[in-house]
């Protein structure tokens, strides 16, 4: 159809003449109301930007002698941050001449990783940066499908 014709329709009807595939051969147009039509996509992706989740991540701190209790709070904090969806970035803060034994920090990480390991992955292993060793642990593949299917 002739552009004057597909002017004059869409003045006819009082919608706008838009121009949906301008690289086509002829160039592929539509009579709607643009209006409507940015309102309508802005709802879309607001609606998509709400179902998105952003990856939050948490921290866990612990000591080089921590109590066995204290060390089981932790570690179900950093579970529950897991079953969130949220990464968890464990840190060991040394004091004093507690850094001569990195070790011992190392060894305490790697319990805290075997605690949570069915349902994270480490991926961070642990590594001093400078007077605290860090680790970080991201939930599961199988745990973020099931929080995707939850909403």
């Amino acid at each position: 159809m002739p552009l004057a014709a597909a002017l004059r329709l869409a003045e006819e009807k009082e919608l706008d003449l838009v121009e949906v595939a301008p690289q086509a051969k002829p160039p592929v147009c539509r009579l709607m109301d643009y209006g409507k039509y940015k309102y309508e996509q802005s709802k879309r992706e607001k609606e998509a930007r709400k179902k998105q989740r952003m990856i939050n991540i948490k921290e866990v701190k612990l000591r080089l002698n921590i109590e066995e209790h204290d060390f089981l709070v932790k570690a179900r904090s950093a579970e529950r941050f897991l079953r969130d969806g949220d990464k968890v970035k464990a840190t060991i803060m040394f004091r004093g001449r507690e850094i001569v034994h990195p070790q011992l920090g190392q060894m305490l990480l790697n319990r805290l990783a075997e605690h949570v390991k069915e349902i994270s992955t480490v991926e961070r292993q642990p590594k001093l940066e400078g007077k605290n060793m860090v680790m970080v642990l991201a939930p599961r593949q199988e745990i973020r499908q099931e929080l995707r299917q939850e909403q």
